[in-house]
Formats: C-alpha cells, sequence, structure tokens
C-alpha cells in the first residue's frame, strides 16, 4: 500500500483514518470495527463489502 494514497483515504462512515494491514491487505477503521478488503491493488471503500473485525483485531495496537 502507497504510504500516500494511505495518508489520503479515510473511512467512508466516520471520516477517519485507516490503518494498513499487510498480512489480510485490508484498511482496518477501528472506530467503525470494519475491515476494507484491497483487490488488484485497488481499495475496496463500500460498507456493503466490508467485514467486522474481531475483538482481538479491534484491541491489537500494532495494526
Amino acid at each position: 500500500m502507497d504510504p500516500k494514497l494511505l495518508d489520503i483515504l479515510a473511512c467512508p462512515l466516520c471520516n477517519s483514518g485507516l490503518k494498513y494491514n499487510a498480512e489480510k491487505n485490508e484498511l482496518w477503521c477501528k472506530q467503525d470495527g470494519l475491515a476494507f478488503p484491497i483487490r488488484d491493488e485497488i481499495p475496496v471503500m463500500l460498507e456493503t463489502e466490508a467485514r467486522t473485525l474481531t475483538t482481538d483485531e479491534r484491541l491489537d495496537s500494532h495494526s
């Protein structure tokens, strides 16, 4: 994930910053508890495509 792109992307629901999870190739919004997939190097920023973060993922301070 290009750091410059990550700097300008925001959660489409709450407008908070996103964290990139390289292991799962997702952008995480911890405030809303959602993970947005990245497909073919393109972030899919649709609520209908996001999955809910697990409790452990929400508490993980490294992502």
